[in-house]
């Protein structure tokens, strides 16, 4: 399979400054995700009516929904600074206390992929999270010893892609749970609206519709679809974004109306033809796509799921029958295999 660099795989794609300007920073710029806001207001005006720091928050989600501004956006609305790191660059300990040992009283200190966290690093995070300390060993042999490093009471926003393998001593050290959910409909309209304005950018109604339906219930894959139909709309001359202009930009990128790719359709119809529709394992499913089973699992079957196209069982991956109609896609009578009518 081609592994062409995608528009609607979020996690793939590098930020760049657009994607930044285009950030809210405050909970009421932030669009969707209701119930989160909601009580993540009252948790952050509480702590700032006791002049305390924000207790820790623990950020799920898929890729692209929007865990990074949200951390930025408890740091504006608590007013403290902002700290960024990511797991996989904490590579030794002294990696983190330096990181810790300069936060300010209140500082947000966000790290991603915190499912990532090597063991020594995670325990060395356990106690700076409950007794705001750090625990260090100075010296070697019987002249080691122990010495505690006091540091300022910070808030850590931990945002992980992965929930199911960080390990529980650390879950429950987050007191603040916010879980995401993929956007509906009417959120999405009203970011690529909020997007298209700030980009000065004009966009039609039917159009920011029909970007919506398209961009997998994901506001990042939504603002980059936005840049690019405001390219074709550019080279054809259109003064503003039309339906006819997203449908055209659709259908040169490959997307369909459901936001599925080339890759992710060809993930389907291999299942269909090869496997009869599955069960198939993920280890044979990623082989057959060329992709590694971390990629299968984290990148494409998110959203194939949220969907309704594909089912994890016990025994592997199944498509649905709502997969067929989508694509086209005739079941043959037989144990033979599949037909497919429009390809």
């Amino acid at each position: 399979m081609e592994n062409n660099e995608s528009l609607v795989r979020p996690k793939l794609l590098n930020e760049d400054t657009q994607d930044v300007a285009l950030r809210p920073r405050t909970l009421k710029e932030f669009l969707g995700q209701k119930t989160m806001k909601e009580n993540l207001n009252i948790f952050i005006s509480s702590a700032k009516n006791r002049g305390e720091s924000l207790d820790h928050v623990f950020l799920i989600g898929p890729a692209g929904l929007g865990k990074t501004t949200m951390a930025q956006i408890v740091a504006n609305e608590m007013g403290t600074g902002f700290v960024q790191t990511t797991a996989p660059a904490l590579e030794k300990p002294k990696d983190l206390v330096g990181f810790l040992t300069n936060l300010k009283k209140g500082d947000v200190f966000f790290i991603d992929e915190i499912h990532s966290l090597k063991p020594a690093i995670e325990e060395l995070l356990y106690i700076a999270m409950e007794d705001f300390g750090i625990d260090w060993v100075v010296g070697q042999g019987p002249m080691a010893r122990t010495i505690r490093i006091a540091i300022k009471p910070f808030t850590l926003i931990g945002a992980t892609t992965k929930a199911g393998v960080v390990s529980s001593p650390l879950i429950s050290r987050f007191s603040i749970p916010c879980r995401f959910s993929f956007y509906d409909q009417e959120d999405l309209q009203a970011i690529v609206r909020r997007s298209a304005k700030l980009m000065e950018i004009k966009i039609e109604d039917d159009a920011a519709c029909l970007l919506a339906k398209s961009s997998r219930g994901t506001p990042r894959v939504v603002n980059r679809l936005l840049r690019r139909m405001r390219d074709f709309a550019q080279y054809a001359g259109e003064p503003s974004i039309t339906a006819a202009v997203v449908k055209t930009g659709l259908l040169r990128l490959e997307i369909d109306e459901l936001g599925l790719e080339k890759q992710d359709r060809e993930i389907l119809k291999i299942i269909i033809e090869r496997y009869k529709g599955g069960p198939v394992g993920a280890e044979n499913l990623a082989i057959s796509i060329g992709e590694s089973v971390e990629t299968l699992e984290d990148y494409y079957e998110p959203y194939l799921i949220q969907a309704g196209l594909l089912q994890r069982t016990p025994r592997g991956r199944v498509v649905t029958s709502f997969t067929y109609g989508h694509l086209g896609v005739t079941a043959a009578k037989d144990t033979v295999g599949f037909l497919f009518d429009n390809q």
